[in-house]
């Protein structure tokens, strides 16, 4: 794998864990995440590891603007990743 392939993989599983402590805060006391952050977070790159951090830890999977919006950056996503890879 390449350093920017790797990049990707780390970056999406901080994502993902991002969610899961929002999730642990959200049960308990401290601050939260905005879900400003956390569809920013997707939009940068990370809709791999938003898609997979709210179903690991069931963590907003009852809000329809990030099920759409993190969808939606996964496609555009996947096509520029699938750009890049192609012309490597």
């Amino acid at each position: 794998m390449t350093v920017i392939e790797w990049v990707y993989v780390i970056y999406n599983g901080f994502v993902a864990l991002v969610y899961g402590y929002d999730k642990l805060k959200s049960k308990g006391q401290g601050r939260r995440v905005p879900e400003r952050t956390l569809l920013l977070l997707g939009f940068c790159f990370g809709a791999v590891g938003a898609l997979f951090g709210m179903e690991l830890f069931r963590h907003k999977t009852k809000h329809r603007r990030f099920w759409v919006y993190n969808t939606l950056f996964f496609i555009l996503q996947a096509g520029l990743l699938g750009f890049y890879l192609f012309r490597s």
